[in-house]
């Protein structure tokens, strides 16, 4: 895993997001097409806004999937992360070739698990943009992750500081209106991907990114699997790096 640690929020967003454009441009000159995931969330939210920016990307050779969603949280609540990710990057990129969002409302949460997973199983993933929750997660798949499962996508419970960490950005008014349950893309799934891009801003994930880099890999800090992953790359800023020893 290459660490990348920067003074601000800015320009760890910049850097990620032009080591992001760099892999897709690639893919596309090699292969015709481009399969990215692309993540939700505070930490997010700088990487978009400099990938939407970027020059020379054909957007339309481009197919994107959802790393996670809340289950019963309909796509127009402020929440919804497909809300989020319409008005953060699709409808900024018009033209693409493909948008795969996970429906949280479907009628049955493990039909849209197989719908999804029959899909990306057809689309080898050429770059993973992902954050990391401040109790470790990867996606939504909290402590103790499940590091077995095949599964592409499946149905998680969210932990009791996964759903403070919701409302602590805002996301919600009262934690009693944060859903517990949610459909995630699988630990397995996400480090199918070719090259993993990691943003992380913020004191409050200090403990989780010294856990995920320094610590042993372990499903009680899930992104900590990213410690094995040939091609990982993570950006910081010098709040959220603040714990690593021999920086």
């Amino acid at each position: 895993m290459e660490k990348f640690i920067y003074k601000t929020i800015e320009e760890l967003g910049a850097a990620a997001a032009a080591q992001a454009a760099k892999v897709i441009k690639k893919a596309i000159r090699n292969k015709g097409q481009a399969n990215i995931i692309l993540a939700t969330g505070v930490s997010q939210f700088e990487t978009l806004k400099n990938l939407v920016a970027t020059d020379g990307i054909d957007w339309s050779k481009v197919i994107m999937f959802h790393l996670d969603e809340y289950i019963g949280l309909s796509p127009d609540h402020p929440a919804s992360f497909r809300r989020y990710l319409a008005e953060r990057f699709v409808d900024k990129v018009p033209g693409l070739k493909a948008v795969h969002f996970v429906n949280g409302d479907a009628k049955n949460s493990q039909q849209e698990c197989k719908r999804l997973g029959n899909i990306i199983a057809k689309h080898p993933i050429d770059v993973a943009l992902v954050g990391i929750g401040e109790n470790g997660h990867l996606a939504f798949n909290d402590p103790p992750a499940d590091f077995v499962t095949c599964e592409p996508f499946i149905v998680v419970k969210l932990d009791q500081r996964c759903r403070g960490q919701q409302l602590g950005e805002g996301w919600f008014e009262t934690l009693e209106q944060v859903p517990k349950l949610a459909i995630s893309m699988s630990i397995r799934q996400i480090t199918k991907s070719a090259c993993i891009i990691v943003s992380v801003p913020e004191k409050r994930k200090a403990e989780a990114v010294k856990n995920t880099l320094q610590g042993p890999v372990t499903n009680m800090c899930p992104a900590s699997i990213l410690q094995r992953h040939p091609n990982c790359k993570i950006f910081m800023d010098e709040q959220a790096a603040s714990l690593l020893a021999n920086r």
